[in-house]
């Protein structure tokens, strides 16, 4: 039968595509948000935020420290490269989440598996300052991409989890690249992961930002355990890799509901993930659903090791709660 040798999860924020003298191109950007997500489920300006907080992490974001983060967090990368290289998998399901990239109002579904021969990038970054163009190379939307999919596996995939009573939308193909195709979500994990060896992915893309269909915390939970069932029911000996891409509390960082999160990837713990509130779960906090989908695939697996960076931006606390982790058996330890 297939084997899930192998989980990861990891942050794909721009700023994990820039140096930190261009993250302040970012933190521009939350200046003049009049929407930033409190983990209560309000949502507030920034003007609002730093009127309650006040300027308590100005010191947070001082150039000097982001490029002390900026050095740990790539580290962490490449130390997730290194895990992928030496578990070798044959495969990898990649969760992510898709921001009008693929999908757009017309047709939003709350999760669905890519069973295609090829996954297409949408070129949306062509132009711009070269900050924008260093992002869109980061997340293989500068131009078109094509890497390899895994059909015949997903298929399978799809099969497996319909026959669980898991109700799963499907597609098969980009038909126009330049109109719509596979986002930051995926590009990240090929561009910045896997190096040189193409390993064949399978796209499951999750509806975490755009209400009303947005599925609860444990129902991920849920679909991952599934996965995992049908993974391992497969006939085939693949070994099969699981990435979990986004998250975890942003635009408004809150280390208190990531340390939760991050107990919560212990398989023992998972009732803290089951019980987040959807008000916690809101913008780019929802991407932390790519992570409890993820370990609900892979709770069988110990957390072999996890990083953590809070990346302050601004006085007022806004930026992203960085991670990076993996899960791998003992076992497995020993074969790498």
């Amino acid at each position: 039968m297939a084997e899930i040798v192998l989980g990861i999860g990891t942050s794909h924020t721009p700023l994990l595509t820039l140096e930190a003298g261009d993250w302040a191109h970012r933190a521009e950007t939350d200046y003049t948000n009049e929407r930033l997500n409190l983990s209560d489920g309000r949502w507030i300006s920034y003007p609002d935020l730093l009127a309650e907080v006040g300027p308590r992490y100005a010191a947070e974001a001082a150039l000097e420290v982001l490029h002390e983060k900026e050095k740990r967090c790539q580290t962490s990368l490449d130390n997730l490269k290194a895990e992928i290289e030496a578990a070798a998998p044959d495969v990898m399901l990649v969760i992510g989440d898709d921001q009008s990239e693929l999908f757009g109002k017309e047709n939003l579904p709350t999760f669905s598996i890519f069973y295609g021969e090829t996954v297409i990038t949408h070129d949306r970054w062509t132009e711009g300052p070269e900050w924008v163009m260093s992002m869109g190379r980061g997340y293989a939307m500068d131009a078109v991409h094509s890497f390899p999919g895994a059909p015949e596996f997903a298929r399978d995939l799809i099969t497996g989890l319909m026959q669980r009573h898991i109700d799963v939308s499907t597609s098969d193909r980009v038909v126009d690249p330049h109109r719509a195709g596979f986002g930051h979500a995926f590009g990240f994990i090929v561009e910045r992961l896997l190096g040189a060896r193409p390993i064949p992915i399978v796209p499951l893309l999750l509806n975490t930002y755009y209400p009303p269909n947005v599925p609860t915390a444990a129902r991920v939970h849920d679909i991952g355990r599934a996965l995992r069932d049908a993974i391992n029911d497969h006939p085939s000996s693949l070994r099969v890799a699981i990435i979990a891409s986004g998250g975890l509390s942003h635009f408004i960082v809150d280390e208190e509901l990531d340390r939760k999160v991050i107990d919560g990837f212990k398989a023992e713990n998972a009732v803290l993930l089951r019980e987040l509130p959807p008000g916690a779960l809101n913008s780019g906090s929802s991407e932390i659903l790519n992570w409890i989908m993820a370990a609900g695939a892979v709770d069988h697996l110990p957390l072999k090791w996890l990083d953590y960076e809070p990346l302050y931006r601004t006085p007022a606390g806004t930026g992203v709660g960085a991670a990076f982790g993996v899960w791998a058996s003992d076992q497995e330890n020993r074969q790498c």
